[in-house]
């Protein structure tokens, strides 16, 4: 079973909430709030998607890398995590 299964209401939860604060950052621009209460809120979207990332990638890990007993399938999931990072920090 897939991480993301297990830890489905936890990893949702944080999607609603950045939707929310998406949602929040479309009203601001909508009403031309100040360009500061904008950039915050972009931070803190920023700010969520990372603790998400970095959530999905601690999983990854722990259960693919880990605790995953066959070194074929260890080498792949590496490879997935890898090129998810090298994306990201582009």
């Amino acid at each position: 079973m897939s991480h993301t299964v297990q830890d489905k209401a936890k990893l949702l939860a944080r999607v609603r909430r950045i939707q929310g604060q998406a949602a929040a950052l479309e009203r601001q621009l909508d009403k031309e709030e100040d360009c500061g209460a904008i950039l915050q809120q972009i931070a803190a979207i920023r700010g969520a998607v990372n603790g998400l990332l970095g959530a999905v990638i601690e999983g990854h890990i722990t259960h693919h890398l880990v605790l995953e007993p066959s070194e074929a399938q260890r080498r792949e999931d590496l490879d997935v995590v890898l090129q998810v990072i090298k994306s990201y920090v582009k």
